[in-house]
């Protein structure tokens, strides 16, 4: 299976970028993981949210293929335990999905066009948090989902 995180914008902040990085260093060793970054909008100025979520749809849904499976991280989604997530995992890859992609959109969520290409929504939690940071929190979600399938003691229940 490969699994992509697809997020829009960079991650500004150094001390995030180094977590994330140490989790998709680790997760090499389970699964073909990759991060993929859409640049910022430029001249949003003026914009609506909407006009603003309706421009990232369009660069969210050319990076993504009609064969992925696309997992939107949204609030309103399905909140899972660790083990739920990893269990969540275990069933995408025994239907035999071949290509598994969560989307962290940007500051104003998602449009409705993403919504519908989406077969599923997945929430880390009720709070809500800064979207860089997400991208650490998920990544470090699915690396303990990998450990908790391989049975390897970094999960503690």
């Amino acid at each position: 299976m490969n699994i992509t995180l697809l997020v829009v914008g960079k991650t500004d902040e150094k001390y995030l970028q180094e977590g994330i990085d140490v989790y998709t260093k680790r997760l090499k060793h389970y699964v073909n993981f990759d991060l993929v970054v859409i640049p910022a909008l430029k001249d949003q100025k003026g914009a609506t949210p909407d006009e603003v979520k309706e421009r990232e749809a369009a660069l969210i849904l050319k990076h993504t293929a009609k064969s992925d499976r696309i997992v939107l991280l949204d609030e309103h989604g399905t909140e899972h335990t660790s083990t739920g997530f990893a269990q969540y995992l275990q069933k995408q890859m025994n239907a035999g999905i071949r290509s598994l992609t969560f989307v962290i959109g940007g500051a104003f969520g998602f449009a409705p066009s993403v919504y519908a290409a989406a077969s599923d929504k997945v929430s880390l939690s009720k709070m809500t948090f800064n979207h860089q940071m997400v991208r650490l929190f998920f990544a470090e979600q699915l690396y303990r989902a990998f450990t908790i399938l391989n049975h390897e003691p970094y999960h503690n229940e």
